[in-house]
């Protein structure tokens, strides 16, 4: 502000304008305009609307011998409204005009393009004007492009055009891209004497689709993707009329074009006390609900003592059914004068989703074992997918690309939560010298044929670094292998399952400490270290170890009832042994075959050897076996018989031998 500015002035009186900066619901264009606003601000304080008052002298040619229009896709363009203004003179706009328009965050041009815009921010309606002499044989033509069509639009780009795209034509080529940015050639420039101006409504999803395809968002785009009314077209047009002869003169063609193959009569919707109480909780009487909704431009008969036929006005294209305008009534009427009441009846049983359920106990217990749980995009970049795989190795199947991507880096769906997840890890190393557990729970997105993705829920976790905080005490030891695998025997247990941990393939885990997780003969997923490739291409220094999980296939094994078992009151006896197997033979075959037996209680490996006192290619596993029966105190000569038979298998199946 200047200096000179007198302090202690209201800043509104100072600047002449109070601006209001108001978040629309995309389910309310009227609202995109200053009339629309008005029209709120009428119904809540009850002062009445004041619209510009319109008028103008039509003494040119009428304007059916100047120019006509066909709708070739009425499915695309339900109204399509003209103009013709000639002998016009292009200038700068009254300062009063570009000083609004640049408040309402638009650049002025000239008088006629200024006028458009401004028109369009006073009414919702976008307008276009075309250099009348431009139109190749004095016809408009609103049709979908031809396949491979092009354009060259006003920001002097060429655009390719496609059938689903809907454009202006004359009888030679297109004119403008239909409800999204006009063409070059027929733009009014300093030589237009004379304009045609468009006002004509189309389809929502059209626009939408159009102007994200060719990234060309637009304030007129913005509305018409939200369904502004066809009747606002004639409205809009005569004001922009009138503003063109007050600016830049002229003379106006008699009459105009409508052509209107989408017109549909109003239709009304019933309401009455009941349903209005139904849903809002309160009796409202059935005057005050019709002083609710006349109040918004609502047309109301009665029908009867308690209903009310209620017709929607012509700018109110979001009101389809009666909980829209109970709604109306609420708003209108203050949500402050609803009072607050008990429920009238038992809140109905909540049934939550088995996989949600699942989702928060595996986020409890992992919370428990010192993870933070983070949250990533769904989006990410072949770069980043690619930095989990060798050079040898690429990505099969491709995964899902966003047929209109934001940026580089969130350009496809991801096909699994690992990648987000070390570069969330590779992004806190930096930070943090201790050790980190991080897990996500989420959707990934896999391709089908001729069909819409795969979209399984997955668990992945991450650890690296220390395995306790630093301390006086130590605290220098590196978590590892067994540490990752515990976590998911942990987890399983919490949620009384049994897994297997058997030999795995997995690309980005190391050759020799990874292991897939079995359960009833089925892999639900992996644990295992990082390659290091991967760590060097994540920029992670230091050894890090994943686990992934497939939620959607581990669901059904959470799904079981319960059963309570009672802790047997007779005594346990343990026994220790040791055997000597092949060193491809895994822990978790032998475990399989002493489990086997029913009086087994628990199994547990508490040593492994190999070297100089056993041949080569031998290996030495230790156990601890626990013993107990339900029925009754176990003797040592049947501990003894039940060891032997163990030993018995492991030989006959495994080779095993006693170590003595």
């Amino acid at each position: 502000m200047p200096a000179e500015a007198p302090i202690g002035t209201p800043l509104a009186k100072y600047l002449g304008d109070t601006i209001l900066d108001i978040d629309v619901t995309p389910n309310r264009p009227d609202c995109l305009c200053m009339v629309g606003i008005a029209r709120e601000v009428t119904a809540l304080t009850g002062q009445g609307l004041h619209p510009p008052e319109v008028e103008y002298e039509e003494t040119a040619l009428p304007i059916a011998q100047q120019i006509s229009v066909e709708i070739a896709d009425p499915d695309l363009c339900p109204r399509y409204c003209a103009n013709l203004i000639t002998g016009i003179k292009l200038a700068e706009s009254p300062r009063w005009m570009q000083q609004r328009l640049l408040k309402c965050g638009m650049r002025p041009i000239n008088n006629i393009v200024d006028i458009t815009n401004y028109v369009m921010l006073e009414y919702g309606q976008p307008l276009h004007a075309f250099d009348y002499h431009q139109i190749k044989g004095r016809k408009i033509i609103v049709r979908r492009a031809t396949e491979g069509e092009t354009i060259i639009t006003l920001d002097g780009i060429e655009r390719l055009l496609s059938q689903d795209m809907l454009v202006i034509a004359d009888e030679e080529q297109a004119v403008a891209i239909a409800g999204v940015m006009g063409g070059a050639d027929s733009e009014v420039t300093q030589e237009t004497t004379s304009v045609l101006l468009e006002s004509a409504n189309f389809s929502p999803p059209s626009i939408h689709y159009t102007g994200r395809v060719l990234r060309l968002p637009s304030e007129a785009c913005m509305r018409f993707e939200r369904g502004i009314s066809p009747e606002l077209t004639i409205p809009a047009l005569k004001r922009a009329t009138q503003l063109i002869m007050q600016l830049a003169g002229g003379k106006v063609a008699k009459g105009l074009i409508d052509a209107y193959p989408g017109k549909r009569a109003p239709e009304s919707i019933s309401l009455s006390t009941d349903q209005v109480k139904q849903l809002l909780g309160v009796k409202f009487s059935l005057d005050q609900i019709v002083k609710a909704l006349t109040a918004l431009g609502f047309n109301c008969n009665i029908a009867s003592a308690s209903e009310v036929r209620v017709t929607a006005p012509y700018w109110r294209s979001d009101i389809h059914q009666a909980v829209d305008l109970i709604e109306e009534v609420a708003r209108i009427i203050g949500y402050d004068n609803i009072p607050a009441t008990m429920l009238a009846q038992p809140v109905p049983r909540q049934n939550p989703e088995p996989i949600l359920s699942l989702k928060q106990k595996v986020r409890y217990s992992l919370i428990g074992c010192g993870f933070q749980e983070v949250i990533t995009y769904s989006l990410t970049s072949l770069e980043l997918l690619n930095k989990l795989l060798s050079e040898s190795h690429p990505l099969e199947p491709m995964p899902l690309r966003v047929a209109n991507p934001m940026t580089v880096e969130q350009e496809y769906l991801r096909p699994n939560l690992r990648a987000n997840l070390l570069a969330v890890l590779s992004a806190n190393r930096r930070y943090e010298d201790g050790g980190i557990r991080l897990f996500e729970l989420g959707k990934i997105y896999l391709p089908r044929q001729n069909d819409l993705p795969s979209e399984p829920e997955m668990l992945c976790g991450i650890l690296s670094g220390f395995r306790f905080d630093k301390s006086w005490h130590g605290g220098d030891d590196l978590l590892d292998f067994y540490d990752t695998k515990g976590v998911v025997e942990g987890l399983l247990a919490h949620l009384d399952i049994e897994a297997n941990f058997e030999g795995s393939k997995d690309e980005s885990l190391h050759p020799v400490k990874q292991a897939a997780i079995v359960i009833a003969g089925n892999q639900l997923g992996v644990v295992g270290e990082l390659h290091p490739k991967v760590l060097q291409a994540f920029e992670v220094p230091e050894a890090a170890y994943l686990f992934e999980i497939n939620l959607t296939a581990l669901l059904p094994f959470t799904l079981g009832h319960k059963m309570f078992q009672p802790i047997s009151r007779f005594p346990t006896i343990v026994r220790d042994i040791a055997v000597v197997v092949d060193a491809g033979v895994t822990h978790q075959r032998v475990e399989n075959i002493v489990k086997s037996f029913p009086l087994v209680e628990r199994i547990t490996i508490f040593d492994v050897y190999s070297g100089e006192q056993l041949p080569p290619g031998k290996k030495s596993l230790a156990y601890s076996i626990t013993f107990q029966s339900p029925t009754h105190t176990l003797t040592d000569e049947e501990v003894d018989q039940v060891q032997q038979q163990i030993l018995d298998r492991l030989s006959s199946e495994l080779g095993a031998t006693l170590r003595g």
